[in-house]
């Protein structure tokens, strides 16, 4: 029982506006920064400390880097990894991957750890939801309407049950919390 309720999850923790997109057609994430408030976390300093392993790929690497957080590495202490196509010198803060990301995760999650963050990148993100290895969705909605863009979801998913767990409201800001309907609460 013990070990069941240990489990590491993988999670997709992230915002997107009313119509479904992670990004602006531009691939900006500026009208986030308008959408929330700096005074609130909207408990990302606890969800934090629920993982130790985050994946992203390799723009959302060089969006953190260059753009939302260009002086500080925001995840330091934690484990890093990046998807990329390119062969890249790992940095102390990241290590690079061009291996399957589904296969990966499959063999990371039998690793003992904290639970996995799926951090950024729409490509990233639709490989491990097709492939059914996202045990859990962690969802702000935002609101505001792009109108096109990154979609979160992208097409070839096929159906998947999911179990409510949590809905808040911050302001004007929605946050769902979703599980797989087979994984175990």
């Amino acid at each position: 029982f013990w070990e069941e309720k240990m489990k590491r999850k993988v999670i997709i923790y992230i915002s997107m506006s009313l119509d479904g997109y992670i990004a602006d057609k531009n691939g900006s994430v500026d009208w986030l920064a308008e959408q929330s408030s700096t005074q609130y976390d909207y408990g990302y300093s606890a969800f934090l400390k629920t993982i130790d392993t985050i994946l992203m790929g390799k723009k959302t690497y060089d969006q953190i880097i260059t753009e939302l957080s260009a002086h500080t590495w925001p995840y330091a202490g934690k484990k890093c990894y990046v998807f990329t196509h390119k062969k890249l010198q790992n940095t102390n803060q990241v290590t690079f991957c061009n291996e399957n990301i589904c296969d990966f995760v499959s063999n990371l999650k039998k690793q003992k750890g904290e639970h996995i963050w799926v951090c950024g990148g729409a490509v990233l993100a639709h490989s491990l939801i097709k492939n059914d290895s996202i045990d859990q969705y962690h969802i702000f909605v935002m609101p505001i309407l792009l109108g096109g863009g990154i979609a979160l979801f992208q097409g070839n998913i096929f159906p998947k049950k999911l179990h409510l767990l949590s809905v808040k409201k911050h302001n004007d800001i929605v946050e769902m919390v979703y599980q797989k309907k087979d994984t175990k609460r």
